[in-house]
């Protein structure tokens, strides 16, 4: 479903461009006291490598809900949701777990580091738990968090980094295998503004810079405006808001 004039899918796919992510007649639904509650009905979209997105609608609106089922956590109860051309509800729960892993990217709300290790090891697990040797993963991790401006925060506890902090090291942690695209579900919502405005600037560097695709679920107004796209969920359907 979209809005008149140029829609989700149309925008996405230049003629000739293979997507990173083609979703068709997505429907999402959940069995409800009483009845089916559909969650998402008949979204099509396409997404190209390198565009960043967001993603924005009223509470309930099925924001999240499309988020996981790029990032595999969830399946669409019709339709199709394809990674680079391969229907990603066909796959096998290991190969779903590769893909998190080394392709897939996620930044939430609350950061979820483990507040018993230093933020060079928290960023550094996920390459630990893929199987590169531990020196080579504290290396990259390391190379990481310069990227995101946290070289001198590498031996701290992460207890004793600021709000602001803790963000960006959950994006080097996400960023670390440098994954084909990073998913952020609200990574300004639990931040000030001028925190999250940092926060924001950072992730649109580290798509330009990177050539990752960014796709943002929010409900900052401002961060989704600085997006290259921004489409909007209403009632389960996508429209296209870009200006």
């Amino acid at each position: 479903m979209t809005a008149p004039g140029q829609g989700p899918d149309e925008a996405a796919s230049p003629s000739g461009d293979e997507p990173l992510y083609r979703l068709a007649g997505v429907d999402k639904e959940y069995a409800g006291p009483a009845e089916q509650v559909t969650i998402l009905r008949g979204v099509d979209l396409s997404i190209r490598q390198g565009e960043s997105v967001a993603i924005v609608g009223a509470s309930g609106s099925g924001k999240s809900t499309l988020l996981h089922l790029l990032g595999t956590l969830d399946t669409p109860s019709q339709g199709q949701v394809l990674f680079q051309g391969r229907d990603m509800g066909t796959m096998a729960p290991d190969e779903k777990a590769g893909l998190r892993n080394r392709e897939i990217g996620f930044v939430f709300q609350f950061h979820h580091l483990l507040p018993e290790f230093d933020t060079l090891e928290n960023v550094a697990m996920q390459a630990i738990i893929a199987g590169m040797p531990r020196a080579q993963a504290l290396a990259r991790a390391r190379d990481t968090l310069a990227l995101v401006g946290l070289s001198d925060r590498t031996a701290h506890r992460v207890t004793t980094l600021s709000g602001g902090e803790r963000q960006r090291a959950a994006i080097a942690r996400a960023i670390l295998m440098r994954p084909k695209v990073l998913l952020a579900d609200e990574p300004t919502g639990n931040l000030d503004a001028r925190t999250g405005d940092v926060v924001a600037r950072l992730l649109l560097d580290l798509n330009r810079e990177l050539g990752m695709t960014l796709v943002i679920v929010t409900h900052n107004r401002e961060l989704a405006d600085i997006m290259g796209r921004c489409l909007e969920l209403r009632a389960g359907e996508l429209y296209d808001q870009t200006r």
